[in-house]
């Protein structure tokens, strides 16, 4: 018993994530793309990482972590966002040491890719990579180790989820993600998502698994209503995937060949 109001204690610590808390958290936005870009460390270590930085707010987050002095480890991506063009090439150059990091699945290039299950470990911490494919095949949710906290880049955003009808995107796959990979921790554990354009910041588990309008519903029911959202494509999509070449031209899975 003892043990087990310890290990709550702890969480709760880390929920909170203030000064007094052991890691420290701070929530970056940019109000172009609506991105969460997300910064984590170590208060002993001083080892940090950063979660989908987005290019025109890199320098914002290299001065922040250089007035925290913190070390950053990697700028790690979700998946390969259609919506902005990643900020962790610039990052590496601003923050020599810096590794980029992104899924195997995605086709990009980077420092480090990552599968499903490994961990990124900063100082004390560590997140544990879910693999979330469905908006993407390479899209991936971070869940820090003790389950605390999760950052689900577009596979499930606050009340939502990211969309299907490009870059491989499999409603089916997405749904069974999300169901599977982050609708199985804890209810108290918090959504961070990559993007809010409600003016949300923060959700849990349990909201997001009783309150979310589509992923409450059944999978063919979700299918359905995904297959038939007809929004338009990002504003920034060309920028971003014009490096991309289509399977019919490859004759298989579109490729980026640009760093992340």
């Amino acid at each position: 018993m003892a043990e087990a109001v310890l290990r709550v204690a702890r969480r709760q610590l880390s929920q909170r994530g203030g000064s007094g808390a052991p890691i420290l958290l701070r929530q970056m936005f940019e109000p172009v793309s609506c991105t969460f870009t997300y910064l984590l460390g170590d208060r002993e270590s001083r080892e940090a990482v950063l979660i989908d930085p987005v290019l025109e707010t890199a320098p914002r987050d290299a001065q922040l972590i250089k007035e925290l002095g913190l070390r950053l480890l990697y700028a790690v991506n979700t998946h390969c966002h259609a919506d902005h063009i990643t900020g962790s090439g610039l990052l590496r150059s601003l923050l020599p040491g810096c590794q980029s990091v992104i899924s195997r699945l995605s086709g990009a290039q980077a420092d480090l890719h990552i599968e499903d299950g490994d961990s990124i470990r900063f100082g004390r911490f560590a997140l544990e990579t879910r693999a979330s494919p469905g908006h993407t095949p390479g899209c991936v949710t971070f869940v820090l180790n003790d389950h605390s906290m999760a950052f689900t880049g577009d596979a499930l955003l606050i009340r939502g989820c990211g969309r299907t009808d490009f870059q491989q995107g499999c409603a089916k796959t997405l749904y069974h993600s999300v169901h599977e990979k982050i609708f199985t921790l804890p209810g108290d554990c918090l959504i961070y998502p990559a993007h809010d354009y409600h003016g949300f910041t923060v959700s849990t588990v349990e909201e997001e698994r009783t309150l979310n309008p589509r992923l409450t519903l059944s999978c063919e029911e979700f299918v359905k209503i995904m297959g038939n959202l007809n929004l338009p494509k990002p504003q920034q999509i060309g920028e971003q995937l014009g490096t991309w070449t289509s399977g019919s031209e490859r004759g298989g899975a579109g490729v980026l060949d640009s760093w992340v």
